[in-house]
């Protein structure tokens, strides 16, 4: 079977940083196209867009794990119990999350800029063979390179990249999730958050995005398995229109890049730490 993901960087890992990029796919399956309700270029919006050009342009040596299909297909930072029965014929039984009330579940219903998606609800088994053909498959590539880390080096540090638009009524440009405290030890939201300032750029912490599955299932630092999201104000590297990559690109990639290289200073310095071969 033909995965949905690209995986870049050697099979043994030679950074303790893996880098995850889950929302800026922009492949849509016909299935998909065929049920639409709205012009399919609209679907841009629930794209991290090009926040997968990004981590491409400031990636080094770290792995580097990459979804093709779109949001709008699979969510891959929902859990598999997310499922909205406005959307999916089989979820009626299931207690919606406050994620799935708002539209977003593991198949989006609608955006706040197109409205409702779907011209039909899809059925249980169409949303069962997507979770198993592209959410499960990504989730378990994910938890096989961070322990292939946590072996080679004593930990592991996960860096899920994102975008938002600009925050209303705030100058933050950058926000750091850690889930509150439980997805990674402090000091690595910490370090990143000293780059966002070092780039001159206002940064908050959890609000509004703390991280969502992605974080939950993957970040563990009792077991030296650390997980912290970064979300990147899309006016930071994208044009006027935030559609394609615009007069900042160069100094994202290069906020990015410097965040790469904190995190593995971190991770060096934890006491579990073990030297490279």
């Amino acid at each position: 079977m033909t995965r949905s993901f690209d995986i870049l960087g050697p099979a043994i890992p030679e950074s303790p940083v893996v880098l995850s990029v889950p929302h800026a796919g922009r492949e849509y399956p016909l299935a998909l196209r065929a049920n639409l309700r709205v012009p399919a270029e609209l679907l841009a919006s629930l794209e991290d867009r090009h926040v997968d050009t990004i981590a491409l342009a400031a990636r080094g040596c770290e792995t580097l794990i990459v979804q093709r299909l779109g949001r709008a297909w699979i969510d891959l930072n929902r859990a598999e119990h997310e499922r909205d029965p406005a959307v999916d014929d089989d979820a009626a039984d299931r207690p919606p999350t406050a994620k799935v009330r708002g539209g977003l579940g593991i198949v989006p219903r609608r955006t706040g800029r197109t409205g409702e998606l779907w011209r039909r609800r899809f059925s249980g088994a169409e949303i069962v063979a997507r979770i198993a053909a592209d959410h499960r498959p990504y989730h378990a590539a994910l938890a096989d390179l961070l322990e292939r880390t946590r072996a080679r080096f004593g930990c592991a540090v996960l860096l899920d990249l994102h975008s938002m638009p600009p925050i209303t009524g705030s100058e933050a440009r950058i926000v750091t999730g850690d889930r509150f405290g439980r997805s990674c030890a402090t000091r690595f939201v910490r370090r990143a958050e000293v780059e966002a300032a070092a780039a001159g750029l206002r940064h908050i912490r959890n609000t509004p995005y703390a991280g969502g599955h992605i974080l939950e299932r993957h970040g563990n630092p009792a077991a030296q398995v650390h997980a912290v999201q970064l979300e990147l104000d899309r006016s930071l590297y994208l044009d006027s229109m935030l559609d394609r990559p615009g007069a900042g690109f160069d100094a994202t990639v290069a906020l990015v890049r410097a965040t790469i290289d904190a995190l593995a200073d971190e991770a060096f310095a934890l006491p579990s730490a073990l030297a490279a071969e």
